[in-house]
């Protein structure tokens, strides 16, 4: 087990070798954190290695894989301080030709992973006193998109879960928050989309992790069950 200070925590970030996930692994290990990594991708081992944290390979739609993540952590530095629950995307398409298929392993990749993880952590945090996860939604949760409808449809499930999560288990200092980003610039964003934005432009992965950053911190320590919208003004727009 690593030697850690007394003002260090460590973070567990899922679907971490790119993107928002990258990014928030990125911010999170400038703050000081001791990262924990896992994406499908081999490229999350050397990124954990380069922020002078551990990784591993695998998906979030895996109960095993979830628990081997948990127990890295704990086999590494002992604790586990916050859980950014990040994912890929759900198939898109029209929303009565998507198959029972795509429906189902949406459920796994933005609502079950999240409850998985919920469970594996929740008794640590407990017997820790507190902690924090904050899981990477969309701006489709608040405002439903017809080009994403599974998207849409489980991760607003996914802020009925959370705001049942955090009511269970405010008392013992433990806190769930979404953040649901608009357009942002890990894909490509054309001109159209931007002139959709308040702001004209896409957010950046950068912004992001900010946000997470502090529903994780003492700074958002009173923050707990709320869906943080991180889109430029775009639900106001439409």
């Amino acid at each position: 087990m690593s030697e850690l200070t007394r003002d260090n925590k460590v973070a567990i970030i899922t679907a971490a070798s790119q993107g928002m996930g990258a990014a928030c692994a990125h911010t999170l290990a400038a703050r000081g954190y001791q990262v924990v990594l896992m994406a499908r991708s081999e490229r999350v081992i050397h990124l954990a290695k380069e922020l002078g944290g551990v990784g591993l390979q695998g998906s979030v739609t895996e109960p095993d894989d979830l628990k081997r993540l948990v127990d890295l952590a704990l086999a590494t530095y002992g604790r586990i301080d916050a859980v950014v629950n990040n994912t890929g995307h759900a198939a898109s398409g029209e929303l009565l030709v998507l198959s029972d298929d795509d429906w189902h392993a949406a459920l796994d990749l933005l609502l079950l992973n999240v409850v998985r993880m919920s469970r594996l952590v929740t008794p640590i945090f407990e017997s820790q006193r507190g902690g924090a996860m904050v899981n990477i939604s969309t701006y489709g949760a608040k405002e439903p998109t017809p080009g994403y409808p599974i998207s849409s449809a489980i991760r607003a499930a996914l802020s009925s879960f959370t705001k049942l999560y955090a009511t269970r288990y405010a008392a013992a200092g433990i806190r769930m928050n979404n953040v649901l980003p608009g357009f942002i610039d890990s894909f490509p964003v054309d001109e159209a989309t931007c002139t959709m934005i308040p702001m004209a432009r896409a957010g950046r992965v950068d912004e992001i992790a900010e946000t997470v950053a502090f529903l994780l911190s003492s700074g958002g320590g009173y923050i707990t069950g709320q869906d943080i919208l991180v889109e430029g003004g775009l639900t106001h727009a439409a």
